[in-house]
Protein backbone atom coordinates (compact mmCIF):
# COMPACT_ATOMS: atom_id res chain seq x y z
CA UNK A 1 0.00 0.00 0.00
CA UNK A 2 1.63 3.17 -0.80
CA UNK A 3 0.75 6.44 1.31
CA UNK A 4 1.49 9.90 -0.30
CA UNK A 5 1.36 13.08 1.34
CA UNK A 6 0.49 16.57 0.03
CA UNK A 7 3.64 18.86 0.87
CA UNK A 8 4.16 22.73 0.60
CA UNK A 9 6.95 23.98 -1.68
CA UNK A 10 10.27 23.74 -0.83
CA UNK A 11 14.02 23.60 -2.09
CA UNK A 12 15.65 20.82 -3.30
CA UNK A 13 18.09 19.91 -0.72
CA UNK A 14 22.14 20.42 -2.34
CA UNK A 15 23.22 16.67 -3.02
CA UNK A 16 26.89 18.35 -3.89
CA UNK A 17 27.61 20.87 -0.13
CA UNK A 18 29.64 23.99 -0.91
CA UNK A 19 30.86 24.71 2.54
CA UNK A 20 34.16 22.71 3.56
CA UNK A 21 33.54 22.10 6.75
CA UNK A 22 32.32 18.27 8.19
CA UNK A 23 31.02 18.04 4.37
CA UNK A 24 29.83 14.71 5.19
CA UNK A 25 27.65 15.04 7.87
CA UNK A 26 23.84 15.54 7.25
CA UNK A 27 22.51 19.14 8.49
CA UNK A 28 19.65 18.31 10.67
CA UNK A 29 16.66 19.96 10.41
CA UNK A 30 15.69 23.21 11.67
CA UNK A 31 13.99 22.74 14.58
CA UNK A 32 10.44 24.29 15.70
CA UNK A 33 10.61 27.75 16.29
CA UNK A 34 10.83 27.92 20.74
CA UNK A 35 9.06 30.89 22.44
CA UNK A 36 12.00 33.50 23.91
CA UNK A 37 11.36 34.33 27.40
CA UNK A 38 10.04 37.79 27.99
CA UNK A 39 12.03 40.52 29.90
CA UNK A 40 11.13 41.27 33.30
CA UNK A 41 10.20 44.90 33.95
CA UNK A 42 10.51 45.34 37.65
CA UNK A 43 9.88 48.72 37.80
CA UNK A 44 5.60 48.16 36.94
CA UNK A 45 3.26 49.24 39.79
CA UNK A 46 1.39 46.31 41.07
CA UNK A 47 -1.61 48.16 39.96
CA UNK A 48 0.26 47.71 36.32
CA UNK A 49 1.00 44.09 36.69
CA UNK A 50 -2.17 43.22 37.46
CA UNK A 51 -3.68 44.98 34.53
CA UNK A 52 -1.13 43.25 32.23
CA UNK A 53 -1.57 39.15 33.59
CA UNK A 54 -5.57 39.75 32.79
CA UNK A 55 -5.88 39.55 29.32
CA UNK A 56 -3.97 36.55 29.59
CA UNK A 57 -5.62 34.91 32.42
CA UNK A 58 -8.94 35.69 29.93
CA UNK A 59 -7.32 33.64 26.90
CA UNK A 60 -7.12 30.71 28.68
CA UNK A 61 -10.54 30.71 29.76
CA UNK A 62 -11.40 31.24 25.51
CA UNK A 63 -9.50 28.22 24.59
CA UNK A 64 -6.53 30.39 22.59
CA UNK A 65 -3.98 28.86 24.58
CA UNK A 66 -5.21 25.33 23.17
CA UNK A 67 -5.52 26.66 19.98
CA UNK A 68 -2.41 27.87 19.76
CA UNK A 69 -0.63 24.39 21.25
CA UNK A 70 -2.75 22.47 19.14
CA UNK A 71 -1.26 24.97 16.32
CA UNK A 72 2.37 23.89 17.37
CA UNK A 73 1.64 20.40 17.82
CA UNK A 74 0.62 20.19 14.57
CA UNK A 75 3.40 22.29 13.15
CA UNK A 76 5.56 19.53 14.39
CA UNK A 77 3.63 16.43 13.11
CA UNK A 78 4.22 18.45 9.97
CA UNK A 79 7.83 19.00 10.29
CA UNK A 80 8.35 15.41 11.17
CA UNK A 81 6.60 14.24 8.24
CA UNK A 82 8.14 16.36 5.49
CA UNK A 83 11.46 14.68 6.96
CA UNK A 84 10.90 11.44 6.64
CA UNK A 85 9.49 12.21 2.79
CA UNK A 86 12.87 14.23 2.13
CA UNK A 87 15.14 11.60 4.43
CA UNK A 88 17.41 10.63 2.09
CA UNK A 89 18.15 6.77 1.88
CA UNK A 90 16.19 3.33 2.48
CA UNK A 91 15.63 1.16 4.78
CA UNK A 92 15.50 -2.55 3.37
CA UNK A 93 16.12 -5.36 5.26
CA UNK A 94 18.68 -3.71 7.89
CA UNK A 95 20.49 -2.08 5.64
CA UNK A 96 20.56 1.49 4.71
CA UNK A 97 20.54 2.81 1.48
CA UNK A 98 21.55 5.87 0.35
CA UNK A 99 22.63 7.88 -3.05
CA UNK A 100 20.97 8.72 -6.42
CA UNK A 101 20.68 7.19 -10.04
CA UNK A 102 19.84 9.31 -12.56
CA UNK A 103 19.85 7.58 -16.20
CA UNK A 104 22.78 9.03 -18.36
CA UNK A 105 23.60 11.58 -15.58
CA UNK A 106 25.19 9.63 -12.19
CA UNK A 107 24.85 6.64 -10.19
CA UNK A 108 26.25 5.92 -6.96
CA UNK A 109 24.20 3.60 -4.41
CA UNK A 110 25.99 3.36 -1.22
CA UNK A 111 25.34 0.77 1.68
CA UNK A 112 27.08 2.67 4.79
CA UNK A 113 26.64 -0.87 6.68
CA UNK A 114 29.54 -2.22 4.44
CA UNK A 115 30.98 1.14 4.33
CA UNK A 116 30.55 0.56 0.55
CA UNK A 117 29.54 2.48 -2.66
CA UNK A 118 28.31 0.67 -6.17
CA UNK A 119 29.75 3.03 -8.89
CA UNK A 120 30.74 6.62 -7.63
CA UNK A 121 29.12 9.00 -10.21
CA UNK A 122 30.56 12.21 -9.63
CA UNK A 123 31.37 11.84 -6.30
CA UNK A 124 28.92 12.67 -3.92
CA UNK A 125 30.04 14.04 -0.45
CA UNK A 126 28.68 11.01 1.50
CA UNK A 127 30.06 8.45 -0.63
CA UNK A 128 33.59 10.01 0.69
CA UNK A 129 33.38 7.85 3.99
CA UNK A 130 33.09 4.59 2.28
CA UNK A 131 36.29 2.69 2.16
CA UNK A 132 35.04 0.34 -0.69
CA UNK A 133 33.87 1.42 -4.36
CA UNK A 134 32.59 -1.23 -6.93
CA UNK A 135 33.07 -0.08 -10.42
CA UNK A 136 30.72 -1.82 -13.06
CA UNK A 137 31.83 -0.51 -16.00
CA UNK A 138 33.73 2.51 -17.51
CA UNK A 139 30.81 4.69 -18.20
CA UNK A 140 31.30 8.23 -17.12
CA UNK A 141 27.67 8.75 -15.43
CA UNK A 142 29.35 5.65 -13.12
CA UNK A 143 33.07 6.51 -12.93
CA UNK A 144 33.64 10.30 -13.25
CA UNK A 145 34.21 11.18 -9.94
CA UNK A 146 36.66 7.97 -9.32
CA UNK A 147 39.56 10.74 -9.00
CA UNK A 148 37.72 12.98 -7.04
CA UNK A 149 36.80 10.18 -4.45
CA UNK A 150 40.17 9.22 -4.31
CA UNK A 151 41.90 12.62 -3.46
CA UNK A 152 38.88 13.53 -0.67
CA UNK A 153 40.05 10.49 1.34
CA UNK A 154 43.82 11.76 0.97
CA UNK A 155 42.20 15.04 1.74
CA UNK A 156 40.60 14.00 5.31
CA UNK A 157 43.36 11.72 6.02
CA UNK A 158 41.17 8.65 5.55
CA UNK A 159 42.65 5.35 4.85
CA UNK A 160 43.26 4.74 1.12
CA UNK A 161 40.35 3.46 -0.53
CA UNK A 162 39.93 0.04 -2.28
CA UNK A 163 38.29 -0.09 -5.91
CA UNK A 164 37.04 -2.91 -7.39
CA UNK A 165 36.83 -2.54 -11.79
CA UNK A 166 36.43 -5.01 -14.28
CA UNK A 167 40.14 -6.87 -15.07
CA UNK A 168 39.49 -5.02 -18.96
CA UNK A 169 39.52 -1.23 -17.47
CA UNK A 170 42.02 -1.39 -14.68
CA UNK A 171 44.91 -0.21 -17.00
CA UNK A 172 43.42 2.49 -18.00
CA UNK A 173 42.59 3.13 -14.58
CA UNK A 174 45.71 3.07 -13.71
CA UNK A 175 46.57 5.65 -16.35
CA UNK A 176 43.92 7.87 -15.44
CA UNK A 177 45.02 8.21 -12.12
CA UNK A 178 48.88 8.56 -13.32
CA UNK A 179 47.41 11.87 -15.41
CA UNK A 180 45.95 13.00 -12.38
CA UNK A 181 48.95 13.02 -10.23
CA UNK A 182 50.96 14.39 -13.24
CA UNK A 183 48.98 16.84 -13.60
CA UNK A 184 47.76 17.96 -10.21
CA UNK A 185 51.57 17.34 -8.72
CA UNK A 186 49.58 14.82 -5.78
CA UNK A 187 49.07 11.63 -4.08
CA UNK A 188 46.48 9.56 -5.04
CA UNK A 189 46.50 6.28 -2.74
CA UNK A 190 44.01 3.53 -3.10
CA UNK A 191 44.13 -0.32 -3.73
CA UNK A 192 42.84 -1.13 -6.89
CA UNK A 193 41.83 -4.19 -7.19
CA UNK A 194 40.81 -6.54 -10.98
CA UNK A 195 37.97 -8.94 -9.83
CA UNK A 196 36.73 -10.85 -12.37
CA UNK A 197 33.36 -12.74 -12.78
CA UNK A 198 32.80 -15.19 -10.18
CA UNK A 199 36.07 -14.28 -8.23
CA UNK A 200 35.51 -13.65 -4.56
CA UNK A 201 37.58 -10.72 -2.45
CA UNK A 202 37.20 -10.91 1.10
CA UNK A 203 36.31 -7.41 2.39
CA UNK A 204 36.44 -8.19 6.28
CA UNK A 205 36.50 -11.90 8.50
CA UNK A 206 32.73 -11.80 7.97
CA UNK A 207 32.00 -10.27 4.30
CA UNK A 208 32.94 -11.09 1.44
CA UNK A 209 32.10 -9.58 -2.81
CA UNK A 210 32.24 -12.04 -6.03
CA UNK A 211 31.45 -9.90 -9.35
CA UNK A 212 28.92 -11.33 -11.43
CA UNK A 213 27.82 -11.29 -15.74
CA UNK A 214 25.63 -8.50 -16.58
CA UNK A 215 25.38 -7.12 -20.82
CA UNK A 216 25.69 -3.69 -21.03
CA UNK A 217 26.74 -1.75 -24.76
CA UNK A 218 30.05 -2.37 -22.94
CA UNK A 219 32.28 -4.78 -20.83
CA UNK A 220 30.28 -4.62 -17.45
CA UNK A 221 30.05 -6.52 -14.30
CA UNK A 222 27.42 -6.76 -11.33
CA UNK A 223 28.63 -7.37 -7.53
CA UNK A 224 27.07 -9.43 -4.78
CA UNK A 225 27.73 -8.83 -0.78
CA UNK A 226 27.85 -12.14 1.07
CA UNK A 227 27.85 -12.83 5.15
CA UNK A 228 30.38 -15.46 5.91
CA UNK A 229 29.09 -17.66 8.93
CA UNK A 230 30.45 -20.84 10.21
CA UNK A 231 28.42 -24.27 10.83
CA UNK A 232 29.39 -27.12 12.23
CA UNK A 233 29.23 -30.05 9.88
CA UNK A 234 26.29 -32.60 11.09
CA UNK A 235 28.75 -35.78 11.39
CA UNK A 236 29.47 -33.85 14.69
CA UNK A 237 26.63 -32.45 15.66
CA UNK A 238 26.01 -35.06 18.00
CA UNK A 239 29.57 -34.60 19.92
CA UNK A 240 30.14 -33.62 23.20
CA UNK A 241 31.84 -29.87 23.37
CA UNK A 242 35.20 -31.84 24.43
CA UNK A 243 35.38 -34.03 21.63
CA UNK A 244 34.84 -31.31 19.49
CA UNK A 245 37.40 -29.10 20.78
CA UNK A 246 40.23 -32.04 21.07
CA UNK A 247 39.28 -32.41 17.54
CA UNK A 248 39.36 -28.78 16.89
CA UNK A 249 42.80 -28.09 18.17
CA UNK A 250 43.96 -31.40 16.21
CA UNK A 251 43.39 -29.56 12.87
CA UNK A 252 40.05 -31.54 11.95
CA UNK A 253 37.92 -29.05 10.03
CA UNK A 254 34.81 -29.20 11.87
CA UNK A 255 32.63 -26.49 10.63
CA UNK A 256 31.48 -25.95 6.77
CA UNK A 257 31.59 -22.49 5.76
CA UNK A 258 27.90 -20.96 4.82
CA UNK A 259 27.69 -17.54 1.99
CA UNK A 260 24.66 -15.36 2.66
CA UNK A 261 24.13 -13.11 -0.30
CA UNK A 262 22.50 -9.63 1.32
CA UNK A 263 22.76 -7.53 -1.64
CA UNK A 264 23.08 -7.39 -5.07
CA UNK A 265 23.47 -4.17 -7.61
CA UNK A 266 23.47 -4.97 -11.30
CA UNK A 267 24.56 -1.56 -12.77
CA UNK A 268 23.67 -1.08 -16.52
CA UNK A 269 22.65 -4.00 -17.83
CA UNK A 270 19.78 -5.73 -19.94
CA UNK A 271 17.48 -8.30 -18.34
CA UNK A 272 19.64 -11.19 -19.64
CA UNK A 273 21.45 -11.29 -16.30
CA UNK A 274 17.97 -12.38 -15.12
CA UNK A 275 18.08 -15.34 -16.75
CA UNK A 276 21.67 -16.75 -16.15
CA UNK A 277 21.75 -19.46 -13.75
CA UNK A 278 25.34 -18.46 -12.51
CA UNK A 279 23.52 -15.16 -11.10
CA UNK A 280 21.27 -16.92 -9.15
CA UNK A 281 22.64 -15.59 -5.96
CA UNK A 282 21.54 -12.02 -7.64
CA UNK A 283 18.03 -12.89 -7.60
CA UNK A 284 17.71 -14.34 -3.98
CA UNK A 285 19.63 -12.18 -2.11
CA UNK A 286 17.83 -10.20 0.71
CA UNK A 287 17.84 -7.14 -1.83
CA UNK A 288 18.63 -6.90 -5.34
CA UNK A 289 19.20 -3.10 -6.67
CA UNK A 290 18.70 -3.47 -10.33
CA UNK A 291 18.21 -0.60 -12.96
CA UNK A 292 14.90 -0.38 -14.88
CA UNK A 293 16.14 2.82 -16.93
CA UNK A 294 12.81 2.73 -19.06
CA UNK A 295 9.23 1.90 -17.69
CA UNK A 296 6.15 2.66 -20.38
CA UNK A 297 5.64 2.57 -23.79
CA UNK A 298 7.16 5.74 -25.09
CA UNK A 299 10.55 3.20 -25.46
CA UNK A 300 10.40 -0.25 -26.52
CA UNK A 301 11.73 -3.21 -25.16
CA UNK A 302 13.93 -3.75 -28.21
CA UNK A 303 15.12 0.07 -28.32
CA UNK A 304 16.13 -0.52 -23.90
CA UNK A 305 17.94 -3.89 -25.66
CA UNK A 306 19.98 -1.90 -28.00
CA UNK A 307 21.04 0.98 -25.88
CA UNK A 308 22.30 -2.37 -22.61
CA UNK A 309 19.62 -1.39 -20.12
CA UNK A 310 16.13 -3.00 -19.13
CA UNK A 311 12.49 -2.40 -19.72
CA UNK A 312 10.23 -2.54 -16.60
CA UNK A 313 8.06 -4.64 -18.61
CA UNK A 314 11.17 -7.33 -18.79
CA UNK A 315 11.41 -7.53 -14.90
CA UNK A 316 7.71 -8.17 -15.10
CA UNK A 317 8.05 -10.87 -17.48
CA UNK A 318 10.84 -12.53 -15.30
CA UNK A 319 9.00 -12.03 -11.87
CA UNK A 320 8.82 -15.28 -10.91
CA UNK A 321 12.68 -15.89 -10.86
CA UNK A 322 13.46 -13.07 -7.74
CA UNK A 323 13.34 -14.56 -4.77
CA UNK A 324 14.77 -11.47 -3.09
CA UNK A 325 12.97 -9.74 0.08
CA UNK A 326 13.32 -6.37 -1.43
CA UNK A 327 14.04 -5.15 -5.00
CA UNK A 328 15.14 -1.24 -5.44
CA UNK A 329 14.32 -0.06 -8.74
CA UNK A 330 16.98 2.51 -10.58
CA UNK A 331 18.75 4.41 -12.99
CA UNK A 332 14.95 5.57 -14.42
CA UNK A 333 15.33 8.01 -17.72
CA UNK A 334 15.66 11.33 -16.70
CA UNK A 335 12.20 12.01 -19.00
CA UNK A 336 10.16 10.52 -15.95
CA UNK A 337 8.62 12.58 -12.76
CA UNK A 338 8.72 10.77 -9.80
CA UNK A 339 4.76 10.11 -10.04
CA UNK A 340 5.57 8.01 -13.05
CA UNK A 341 8.30 6.01 -11.31
CA UNK A 342 5.83 5.34 -8.87
CA UNK A 343 3.31 4.27 -10.72
CA UNK A 344 5.59 1.75 -12.79
CA UNK A 345 6.68 0.49 -9.26
CA UNK A 346 2.60 -0.36 -8.53
CA UNK A 347 2.95 -2.21 -11.82
CA UNK A 348 5.76 -4.33 -10.81
CA UNK A 349 4.60 -4.93 -6.89
CA UNK A 350 1.44 -6.53 -8.07
CA UNK A 351 3.42 -9.46 -9.85
CA UNK A 352 5.95 -10.17 -6.85
CA UNK A 353 6.32 -10.79 -3.22
CA UNK A 354 9.26 -8.50 -2.28
CA UNK A 355 8.72 -5.09 -1.57
CA UNK A 356 9.52 -3.29 -4.78
CA UNK A 357 11.19 0.53 -3.84
CA UNK A 358 12.36 3.25 -6.12
CA UNK A 359 15.58 5.44 -5.54
CA UNK A 360 13.91 8.66 -6.42
CA UNK A 361 16.45 10.94 -5.04
CA UNK A 362 17.40 13.70 -7.93
CA UNK A 363 13.58 13.20 -9.51
CA UNK A 364 11.49 16.12 -10.07
CA UNK A 365 7.29 15.69 -9.17
CA UNK A 366 5.34 17.14 -12.37
CA UNK A 367 3.60 18.98 -9.43
CA UNK A 368 7.19 21.25 -8.38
Amino acid sequence: MQTSLTLLPFKTPLIFPTHHHNPISPKPLPSSPQPQPQPQHHAFSQKQTQTHVSPVNSFKGSGYISTISQAIKEEEEYRRARAEVLRKGLDLEGFSIEGLSVGGHETCVIIPDFKCAFDIGRCPSRAIQQSFVFITHAHLDHIGGLPMYVASRGLYNLKPPTVFVPPCIKDDVEKLFEIHRSMGQVELNLDLVALDVGETYEMRNNLVVRAFKTQHVIPSQGYVIYSVRKKLKMKYINMKGRQIEKLKKSGVEITNTILSPEVAFTGDTTSDYMLDPHNADALRAKVLITEATFLDEGISIEQARQHGHTHLFEIIENAQWIRNKAVVLTHFSSRYSIEDIRQAVSKLQSKVSAKVVPLTEGFKSMYS
